[in-house]
């Protein structure tokens, strides 16, 4: 393995991953594999296999522990359980969201609360307790760091959006929490960053893509004249996570196709 290839390199590490089953968050699964890691998989059930099964057909070691993302108690259980089951860890993705769109003036107090569990509480639940059993490990070697957090924030960490507030304000959190964590930890081996997505074909935007209207003055702000895929996320997700990236922390990477530079 050349020097280069060893810096993208994962082998020997493993992977804690919310939202994991399916778009964004399946795709940098199976790209993190790809790059030799082990794969946990947190969700809700174990009703949907594929992602296991795919990270598994890598020659990857692949764990599904189940847990409510809009439950603080069994959120909080996550971290403590898989540290207990004897597990090594060193790269966190916390993909999971949920979407609510209501006018704001009508916006639920219950789609409010329900998005700000998911989206943000339980972010910061799983980083805390990540980054409290990366700070119990051993120093590392020169050049290595303790692990990644690699959080997924949103262009609404930077913009406000349309009758989605809970989301926006759920996103700019994502985006300041991220960068809190970095300036207390990354002095001790852990890097804390954030992917922010832009327009990506996947089923959270499904609202957006049967709104031609919307659809079409979106598309015509994307200086790469389209949307997103899923597959527009391996390469970074790989950067933030491997030792590629050491001296990367407190960043948020918009994959955007140049939206935010329009």
């Amino acid at each position: 393995m050349s020097a280069l290839t060893n810096l993208f390199s994962l082998e020997g590490r493993t992977a804690v991953i919310t939202g994991g089953t399916r778009g964004i968050g399946a795709t940098m699964a199976i790209a993190l594999a790809e790059a030799g890691a082990d794969i946990i998989l947190v969700q809700r059930d174990e009703s949907n296999k594929k992602t296991y099964e795919d990270v598994q057909s890598l020659g990857r070691k692949a764990t599904i522990v189940t847990a409510d993302l809009a439950d603080q108690a069994s959120v909080s259980k996550v971290i403590p359980e898989l540290v207990k089951a004897g597990h090594n860890m060193e790269i966190l993705l916390t993909c999971a969201g949920i979407q609510k769109r209501h006018p704001a003036h009508q916006f639920p107090d219950e789609d409010w609360n329900n998005v700000l569990q998911v989206n943000l509480t339980t972010v910061f639940t799983l980083c805390r307790d990540f980054g409290a059993y990366l700070l119990s490990k051993p120093e590392p070697p020169a050049g290595r760091s303790r692990g990644s957090i690699i959080n997924v924030a949103s262009l609404l960490t930077y913009q406000g959006g349309i009758t989605v507030p809970a989301y926006a304000a759920s996103k700019g959190g994502v985006g300041q929490l991220t960068k809190a964590l970095s300036n207390e930890w990354a002095s001790k081996g852990i890097k804390v960053n954030a992917i922010a997505p832009g327009y990506i074909d996947t089923d959270m935007n499904t609202a957006l893509m049967n709104d031609a209207e919307r659809q079409k003055s979106i598309l015509i702000r994307i200086p790469a004249g389209r949307w997103g895929q899923p597959e527009d996320f391996k390469g970074v997700v790989v950067f933030l996570a491997s030792d590629a990236s050491r001296y990367v922390s407190g960043e948020i990477i918009n994959i955007d196709g140049g939206w935010m530079g329009r």
